[in-house]
């Protein structure tokens, strides 16, 4: 199978070509970690020839499900950030897609993610508890009237675009949810939002259907990276350098106790 995966990673070099020049956050390639039985194969790019290759196997320390598509760090690989997925991902032109996303994931990773994590109270009492799964297990109230009444209002906002209703809604969600759960739903927004937001470009690039899964009833976790995507493309289209300081974006999509306002949504006489 390592040559056939060699074959596939080749692929997606290529298409890496085509499409790095979306965003910043494709500037490079990053390991890949294919799960075969209960073993990783790490590939990692030999920057020299600008191809993948093998580099080890790796015994799976926790059970991956069949379909996953992930960035953590790999133990045995040095701590090093990588994308996990399983075989059938090189099986279609989105799956290759779906891995310059987790690319993302990665940038994101290794220039400020720990950084903002950190600036909020529920990543912090998280970590206090060795709590590892909070970003998934988290018990937002999806299924709250008040939420599922409020969050299309938003997402409705921000696609006219109507920036004061956008900051009457965002500053609403902030009360009503409380700190936790407005933490919870702004990181979803902007971690998995904008990974998103930059896997829609590419789809858009290549002539495919954009993501738009969760933005309807019944809410979940994966609706705040539809309106996160939303968000940013908001965001994007009134100051298209908005996306390119991640940190920034960040603090541009927060509304929460001890987070700089959403300053430029606020200013209802901005352009």
């Amino acid at each position: 199978m390592t040559q056939t995966y060699l074959e596939s990673l080749a692929k997606l070099i290529s298409l890496h070509h085509r499409l790095g020049c979306v965003h910043p956050a494709l500037e490079k390639c990053y390991p890949v970690a294919i799960v075969e039985g209960e073993k990783f194969l790490i590939y990692d790019l030999d920057q020299s020839q600008g191809i993948y290759h093998f580099k080890k196997s790796a015994p799976i320390p926790m059970p991956i499900p069949q379909g996953v598509r992930a960035a953590f760090q790999l133990a045995d690989y040095g701590g090093r950030i990588a994308c996990v997925v399983t075989p059938e991902v090189f099986d279609s032109i989105e799956g290759y897609v779906t891995i310059l996303h987790e690319y993302v994931h990665c940038f994101q990773y290794e220039t400020c993610e720990q950084e903002l994590k950190m600036t909020l109270d529920i990543a912090k009492q998280a970590q206090e508890k060795g709590d590892f799964m909070w970003e998934i297990e988290h018990p937002f109230p999806y299924t709250a009237k008040a939420f599922i009444d409020a969050y299309p209002d938003f997402l409705a906002a921000l696609r006219a675009p109507d920036f004061p209703a956008v900051s009457r809604i965002r500053q609403w969600l902030n009360m009503y949810l409380g700190r936790h759960d407005f933490e919870y739903m702004l990181w979803q927004e902007w971690k998995e939002g904008f990974a998103r937001w930059v896997e829609n470009r590419l789809q858009a690039h290549l002539g495919l259907d954009i993501n738009n899964r969760g933005s309807e009833p019944p809410f979940s976790r994966i609706t705040f990276y539809a309106g996160g995507a939303t968000f940013i493309e908001a965001l994007y289209r009134r100051e298209p350098t908005a996306v390119n300081d991640l940190m920034k974006l960040f603090n541009q999509m927060s509304m929460n106790i001890g987070h700089p306002a959403l300053s430029a949504i606020n200013d209802e006489n901005h352009p």
